[in-house]
């Protein structure tokens, strides 16, 4: 019978010679794995070393791993690399102080994000996030809906560099501190208050002022800080 350090080696082997086939596209994006049995076959070992091995590839976010279903392969990207350290983050997240770090390396990105904005976007760019801006003032009487369009305003910011880096950062973001942002209260007020940060935002940035895009954004995300602070106290 095999021991622990032995499983563990069999599971790394596995785990290496999936990671290739995903790699390489013998496996394919969103196909799901060989059934269990057939793997036990195929590399001589026990059903508890197979799914090791699955736990493995689903903590590399190569794989998707659902209860009752088999695994689907998930093509490496960098969505599936920031899901990968979601479990560190949220244990982070839990940590004094945890929130408002995660917090401020947001604001020094989106402070960078709205200079290059001013500087580079383009008449797309520029229609794009004023369709976010003028969905964001029609909730402001909707507490749901402003919170989804607050969040769409600001994805427009990570895509106009056209870096696909960018994006899934601001995926993860929301991902991760969309737990505290939901219990949030929802106010017409604080909402009205918002969208107003968002227009001198938008005005900075049609104006190809970049210094002033700073300055907004950077009052913007300081004035929402308090509003976590009033809620949570510090985190």
């Amino acid at each position: 019978m095999r021991n622990q350090a032995e499983n563990g080696r069999a599971a790394d082997n596995v785990v290496a010679i999936l990671a290739q086939r995903i790699q390489t596209g013998e496996l394919g994006d969103g196909q799901p794995l060989p059934p269990e049995r057939d793997m036990m076959e195929e590399f001589g070992i026990s059903r508890t070393v197979v799914r090791e091995a699955v736990v493995a590839l689903s903590n590399k976010g190569l794989i998707e791993a659902r209860p009752r279903h088999r695994p689907l392969v998930r093509k490496p990207g960098y969505d599936s690399a920031f899901s990968a350290i979601e479990s560190i983050v949220t244990h982070l997240l839990h940590q004094p102080g945890g929130v408002r770090n995660l917090f401020d390396t947001r604001i020094l990105l989106e402070a960078a994000l709205v200079r290059e904005a001013a500087k580079t976007a383009d008449k797309h760019d520029i229609s794009a996030l004023k369709q976010a801006l003028e969905a964001n003032e029609a909730s402001i009487d909707n507490s749901e809906m402003f919170y989804e369009t607050d969040i769409g305003f600001h994805r427009i910011l990570y895509e106009i560099p056209r870096n696909p880096v960018l994006p899934a950062v601001n995926r993860a973001y929301t991902t991760w501190l969309a737990p505290h942002w939901m219990q949030m209260p929802r106010l017409p007020d604080r909402n009205q208050k918002n969208f107003k940060a968002h227009k001198e935002i938008f005005d900075a940035v049609l104006m190809r002022d970049p210094d002033a895009a700073e300055d907004a954004l950077k009052r913007h995300l300081e004035n929402a800080w308090d509003q976590v602070r009033q809620t949570f106290g510090e985190i």
